[in-house]
């Protein structure tokens, strides 16, 4: 995971073909969106940190668990593209192929698999403009579901991220124009059941 390294960061190549995801994620926004969006927060995360070798031998997680620590303006472009290559890190690594069953130990605790999308999808259809919503855990591992704007991580907030559902328009717009919703229930198909379980187990 590209959390686990430092300055400069690479653009990490996608896990899967581009056309895998279809038809819940057409070619043309995985192709956009990878190679697109996620460069340019990797490219701006480098540019930012270029003036502070101080950071260098950081981790991407500790500099967003640090947050507070950093230097203005340098905050600021951590928080917005820091966070940018990290939720795209998770958020391209955990999906996949359709066909895995849903994680049942997680979707009981939210009382069963239709109340967990229930759920997620009015975390991410209430966040207003864009932003992820998110599966999390607290410090005693209890999972709860959040969403946060723009790039903003869990981690700057004491929570660990598991499982994000990106609700930017360049995630979906393409394909499905104005209907998130549509998106969101696509999304649900194309989940990584295995990494969120071991995420969950590492967490």
């Amino acid at each position: 995971m590209i959390s686990d390294t430092t300055y400069p960061f690479q653009l990490p190549p996608l896990p899967y073909s581009y056309d895998a995801l279809e038809p819940y994620i057409d070619t043309k926004t995985m192709r956009i969106h990878h190679d697109k969006h996620f460069k340019t927060y990797v490219d701006n995360l480098n540019l930012a940190l270029k003036p502070y070798p101080e950071y260098h031998s950081w981790t991407l997680e500790e500099l967003l668990i640090q947050l507070n620590q950093l230097p203005e303006p340098l905050r600021t472009a951590v928080r917005n593209n820091g966070g940018g290559v990290y939720n795209h890190d998770l958020y391209f690594d955990f999906m996949a192929p359709a066909g895995q069953a849903p994680l049942k130990e997680v979707t009981d605790l939210f009382g069963g698999e239709e109340s967990w999308k229930s759920q997620m999808k009015t975390a991410g259809l209430g966040q207003f403009g864009s932003g992820f919503a998110w599966l999390v855990s607290d410090s005693f591992g209890g999972l709860s579901i959040t969403a946060l704007p723009n790039q903003d991580n869990p981690l700057t907030q004491g929570l660990y991220p598991i499982l994000p559902l990106d609700v930017w328009e360049h995630a979906y717009y393409l394909k499905y124009q104005n209907l998130r919703g549509d998106y969101i229930d696509s999304w649900f198909h194309i989940i990584n059941w295995d990494a969120v379980e071991k995420r969950l187990n590492g967490a």
